[in-house]
């Protein structure tokens, strides 16, 4: 079956879809491995005959998985007909950081930015970087 026209990058943003009315929605976190990349791939083509609205793909713990949240949501928007919207965290990271992952999704047509704070570390170490509230956060994006 023949993949649906990608999605429309830059012409839908995901709260005009809030906004509209009723959502599907499906939320995925990076898989940790090649093999199951592969296996979520063929999964979203499976939940694609699903036509959610959009699909949401998590950020690791300190920015853990940042470039397979950042490639997934490329190709999720470059392969089917319903956005990504990456999760992006204040947690452990700079602006400078921050910045250069913006370019690069804005480089890609990705406008969709879910922000949140993220999770303090789990060692009881104290948290670094420059954001410390998730609104700090939103206000750069």
């Amino acid at each position: 079956m023949p993949r649906a026209a990608p999605y429309p990058v830059g012409m839908t943003k995901i709260h005009d879809l809030l906004a509209s009315g009723p959502t599907v929605s499906f939320e995925f976190f990076p898989p940790a491995t090649d093999d199951a990349l592969r296996s979520l791939e063929k999964n979203l083509d499976a939940l694609a005959e699903l036509h959610p609205s959009f699909v949401s793909v998590t950020y690791g713990a300190g920015g853990s998985t940042r470039d397979r949240t950042r490639d997934l949501v490329v190709g999720i928007n470059n392969n089917h007909a319903f956005p990504a919207m990456p999760h992006l965290t204040c947690a452990g990271h700079t602006r400078a950081q921050v910045h250069e992952l913006l370019v690069e999704y804005e480089a890609h047509g990705i406008e969709n930015i879910l922000a949140l704070a993220g999770d303090p570390p789990t060692d009881g170490s104290p948290e670094l970087g420059d954001f410390r509230y998730a609104i700090e956060l939103v206000e750069f994006v």
